[in-house]
């Protein structure tokens, strides 16, 4: 399984290759002219953001549109004193002219997924613009993003996520590589080859009426952005992804909302795999590899499962490996699928040498992140394999949101943040659990004199170690 998708992924690659050497001849809007310029709708999704959502309103209001033409919804369902915050500084934005509406729901019906939906009922705008409260746009935002909607059949422009906070600590530096490689290779790659890619709930752009013809936003998936994605692209909309337009955001510096993002994340992709990939398999209009790349899209969090049970089975296969000699071509056979190892590495070298060039220097910190990157993933498979496994079968949870700091820098302190939570999961037992599970491996190799995969059991090792002990430490 694990070989099959880093073939899809090489693919990608190729995919990304070709699209670099490409020349975008897209027919745009001429916003110079101003019977081209549409109504544009801004939502921003708010719930209890005390510490940036200042930073979010502030931010906006400086967007370069024609205000006659811009519309903002801030849809608020905080339950704290932030609201308090946030309509003073609404009230002083609509001083200046701007088309700034507060909105207020009874109860929390739907998450993110019921505000969106319930502030699209009354948007003015013919396009929908959707911005987390951790995002920072630049002023020219919707001017390097709506022109591409002079297509008919766009439903969706979709940007790169760019990050405020890369060099704050290892885990952010860990979570920028990983989206890099999402953002660079794999949407580029995906849009490139005419494959379904996804919305990532911020950073993008609708055509309203793309919502509407795809059934609306549903929230009885977790990732509300990535099944909306494909029941669009099933109505046969297009979209459309500009990686060199760059979005900026914070990064989870506390591991706590590291892991909760992720929970939520792996589960909504499972549930969407549960929810749409049989559609998708039996639309006769879909080419064999969008459906091929689209098992994998949707199938990518339960990898996090296989490692797993790879990392567990692997230390008796050593013992049986060594005790019955008869099995060692077996074991030579499967060997061979380490080719996928050289595969993501050169997959994931490209979106790194994109951000950071591609000296020497640069690619020895490559591998040094390679390895780190991988080990971390690891470490985190036992979290993710619950939410994958909930999301296959149908466990329901609420929409848990991640905690913004609004942090920049080392000498900026998390640590008096009112929406962490100091709740101890069970899976930190099982994590530390496993770290000296693979202590015992890594003794396991010099017992037996057998190194083959010691690589692997050093990463899962240091993995799961830095995984429990930094969630164990890091309590607020």
């Amino acid at each position: 399984m694990i070989f099959f998708y880093s073939i899809s992924e090489l693919q990608l690659l190729l995919n990304y290759l070709k699209a670099k050497k490409s020349i975008d001849n897209a027919e745009k809007f001429d916003l110079n002219n101003p019977a081209e310029i549409p109504k544009v709708t801004i939502q921003l999704p708010l719930y209890n953001e005390m510490y940036v959502v200042e930073r979010l309103l502030r931010n906006i209001a400086k967007i370069d549109y024609p205000k006659d033409k811009l519309e903002i919804q801030v849809l608020d369902d905080s339950t704290d004193e932030s609201v308090i915050k946030t309509t003073e500084i609404i009230a002083e934005i609509r001083q200046r002219g701007i088309d700034i509406q507060h909105i207020q729901r009874e109860n929390r019906s739907g998450f993110k997924a019921g505000a969106l939906k319930e502030g699209l009922e009354i948007a003015k705008g013919e396009f929908i613009a959707i911005f987390d409260s951790d995002f920072m746009p630049n002023p020219d935002w919707l001017k390097n993003t709506v022109p591409y909607f002079k297509n008919p059949e766009i439903g969706v422009v979709q940007t790169r996520w760019a990050h405020l906070n890369r060099d704050y600590s290892l885990l952010t530096k860990i979570q920028a590589f990983a989206l890099d490689f999402h953002f660079i290779l794999e949407q580029t790659g995906r849009n490139f080859g005419r494959h379904f890619i996804n919305f990532n709930g911020t950073a993008g752009i609708w055509r309203k009426e793309c919502i509407l013809d795809a059934g609306n936003w549903s929230g009885d998936t977790l990732t509300e952005d990535l099944d909306l994605s494909y029941r669009a692209q099933l109505k046969k909309w297009k979209f459309k992804y500009l990686e060199d337009v760059e979005t900026p955001a914070e990064l989870p510096v506390v591991i706590s909302a590291a892991r909760s993002q992720q929970f939520r994340w792996n589960k909504g992709a499972a549930e969407n795999f549960r929810k749409n990939y049989r559609k998708l398999v039996k639309e006769p209009s879909v080419s064999f590899g969008t459906k091929f790349h689209g098992f994998f899209h949707l199938l990518n969090s339960s990898m996090f499962l296989i490692v797993l049970l790879l990392g567990i089975l692997s230390v008796p296969v050593l013992y049986i490996k060594n005790n019955n000699p008869a099995f060692s071509w077996y074991f030579n056979v499967l060997a061979g699928f380490g080719i996928s190892t050289i595969i993501f590495f050169c997959c994931y070298f490209v979106p790194y040498a994109k951000i950071h060039g591609k000296s020497l220097k640069s690619f020895f910190n490559f591998m040094g992140m390679f390895i780190t990157f991988f080990a971390v993933a690891m470490g985190f498979s036992v979290h993710n394999s619950l939410a994958v496994l909930e999301g296959h079968f149908g466990k329901r949870s609420e929409f848990i949101r991640t905690p913004k700091f609004n942090v920049n820098t080392f000498k900026d302190s998390w640590k008096g943040n009112k929406y962490l939570s100091n709740k101890f999961s069970e899976n930190i037992l099982i994590e530390a659990l496993l770290f000296f599970y693979f202590a015992f491996a890594i003794y396991s190799a010099f017992k037996l004199n057998d190194f083959g995969l010691v690589l692997f059991h050093l990463m899962l090792f240091g993995g799961f170690g830095f995984v429990a002990f930094k969630s164990i430490f890091s309590k607020t």
